[in-house]
């Protein structure tokens, strides 16, 4: 396994990005084709959109890659998997406003991706968060692995926050 970021992460508006390749993610595609599973979404190519509870502010993250699937961690209250490819050679995970991002190394191949997130809810409460001020209970884990494209899943979901992203997921856009 190696670490591809273990730090704390600017968020805007509850989003963090993985991107390669020249397209943005927006919101709504981030989620298409992805029935009942927020929180991650893969609905653009080569890119993925990650929501958290806290709205602005610092959370704790963490990327990993693996050479295969890791072990299923169940301390964790929010857990999500999908299939991501990056388009090109650089992918990075951005903040929203741009000011720092972070290489990720990836190979041009198919991947697995599992978000897992704790303290949404928690994160959610406190809304905004200011740079003097202690990290919230939200914290956020991203593991990539080697695997062949498969659906969406949703596969642990505890908060009302994390459960208002997958029904706005299933939601059609209007």
């Amino acid at each position: 396994m190696k670490v591809l970021v273990d730090d704390e992460v600017h968020v805007d508006y509850g989003q963090i990005f993985v991107e390669s390749g020249e397209d943005e993610c927006d919101l709504h595609d981030a989620f298409g084709g992805q029935e009942g599973v927020g929180l991650c979404g893969a609905g653009t190519d080569g890119a993925l959109l990650l929501l958290t509870g806290l709205w602005i502010g610092g959370v704790g993250f963490t990327a990993e890659l693996h050479d295969s699937r890791p072990a299923l961690d169940e301390t964790w209250e929010e857990i999500v998997e999908v299939p991501f490819r990056p388009a090109s050679q650089e992918t990075k995970l951005r903040q929203w406003n741009g000011k720092d991002w972070w290489e990720l190394g990836l190979e041009e191949r198919d991947y697995r991706v599992r978000y897992s997130a704790s303290g949404m809810d928690a994160g959610r409460s406190k809304n905004v968060r200011e740079d003097d001020e202690p990290q919230t209970d939200d914290r956020y884990l991203l593991q990539f692995w080697p695997a062949p494209s498969e659906p969406a899943q949703l596969l642990k979901q505890t908060s009302r926050t994390a459960a208002t992203w997958h029904e706005f997921a299933t939601s059609p856009v209007g």
